[in-house]
């Protein structure tokens, strides 16, 4: 039971197909983790171990983490540069291998630092799917000059030919500081006829938008509401975002 149980606003419990909160961990110790996830766990619904992280962490540590947040009705996976630094390394069949040994159930495949063909990319996504993972693929460049030549046609074509090859979801790149590549200006402030454009062409449900500033999440929940699917919220703000989406907090008291 919560307190103040009675002024609680609903909405979509777990497991989740909408309103999905995706959380980046960038190297929390187990027992830090854990009492997050005891007090906020409820509120995550996949979690994302940030770019090459558990490459320099313990092994062990790490699959006791994954099989934590397991416990938590929460999706662990790797990142999509993990994935990108096996492709540059042409070791795609030691990552599955190793991924499925950690205990993971769910990877990304990304290629924002990479120069992967489009195709590559798509038979990357069906044999995730063939080996039994839940697969997240992201659309867009981590560099924001490369990023800017794609356009949002361009975008649309990337993210439905992923979904049609397999992803579960579609993350919409926007990078940890979200400002300045895909959707968001130099000043993080969302470019609002292209999200117009981009929901009006993609199914909402099927995609993550980035949203790593407070004032991001506002923007999205008052635009398309609480039960919009938002990722790379840091680990200190899962409660926060919570609290955005029920309208518990004065940004969105009233409006949702």
């Amino acid at each position: 039971m919560k307190c103040f149980e009675f002024l609680l606003p609903k909405r979509t419990e777990k497991p989740r197909n909408k309103g999905l909160t995706m959380v980046l961990d960038k190297g929390l110790g187990y027992e830090t983790a854990k009492c997050l996830m005891e007090i906020a766990g409820d509120y995550v619904d996949l979690l994302k171990f940030g770019w090459g992280t558990i490459i320099v962490h313990d092994k062990e540590i790490i699959k006791r983490k994954v099989e934590m947040y397991k416990s938590f009705d929460i999706i662990p996976y790797t990142g999509g540069t993990l994935f990108e630094i096996a492709y540059n390394n042409k070791k795609i069949d030691e990552f599955f291998k190793e991924a499925k040994d950690i205990g993971f159930e769910a990877i990304e495949i990304s290629d924002g630092s990479t120069d992967m063909k489009e195709d590559e990319k798509l038979e990357f996504i069906k044999r995730a799917k063939k080996e039994g993972f839940y697969v997240l693929s992201e659309v867009g460049k981590k560099d924001p000059v490369v990023d800017a030549k794609i356009s949002l046609d361009r975008r649309i074509e990337l993210v439905n030919a992923e979904l049609k090859a397999g992803s579960d979801k579609v993350i919409i790149e926007a990078r940890e500081g979200g400002k300045n590549i895909g959707i968001f200006d130099k000043n993080g402030i969302a470019k609002e006829e292209e999200v117009d454009y981009l929901k009006k062409h993609i199914p909402e449900e099927n995609i993550i938008w980035e949203a790593p500033n407070k004032d991001q999440q506002v923007y999205f929940i008052l635009k398309l509401g609480k039960e919009v699917n938002l990722g790379n919220i840091s680990s200190d703000d899962i409660t926060s975002l919570e609290t955005i989406r029920r309208g518990l907090r004065g940004d969105t008291l009233n409006k949702i």
